[in-house]
């Protein structure tokens, strides 16, 4: 029996020390971590201001959400990805019309940000002359 259990202990010390260990490596570095936490402040406040377009509840849920991808490392900030997708949806314009629209997607133009515009609303206006008769 004093094997068995001495056995057991041994294998149990091993498997605690196995996760610690690996859990310690899968961590962020403690800079992002640092970061995370940080956005995670930044993102409760304006939870907390109604200055979000979700509910508090909702926004807060998210910045949790958001704080736990980060910690795992699985959260990436890529602003160039998000201009190349939005370049992308200009592909179903053609002419001055595909023109118009990556320049809007370039900050061309008016921007309004915010929950009253339903995030970034861009225009552009564009003064054509009439026909002559």
């Amino acid at each position: 029996m004093t094997t068995a259990s001495a056995s057991f202990r041994q294998l149990t010390v091993a498997v605690l020390t196995t996760l610690i260990g690996a859990s310690s490596a899968l961590a962020a570095p403690p800079q992002a971590s640092a970061e995370a936490q940080a956005r995670y402040q930044r993102d409760l406040a304006e939870c907390n201001s109604g200055q979000s377009n979700q509910t508090a509840v909702t926004c807060r849920q998210e910045a949790a959400s958001a704080l736990a991808e980060a910690q795992r490392g699985a959260l990436r900030n890529q602003p160039d990805q998000y201009q190349a997708n939005a370049l992308r949806r200009c592909d179903a314009h053609q002419g001055d019309d595909r023109v118009a629209c990556e320049a809007r997607i370039l900050d061309q133009g008016d921007i309004t940000r915010g929950a009253r515009s339903g995030g970034v609303l861009r225009q552009s206006i564009t003064v054509t002359p009439a026909p002559a008769n």
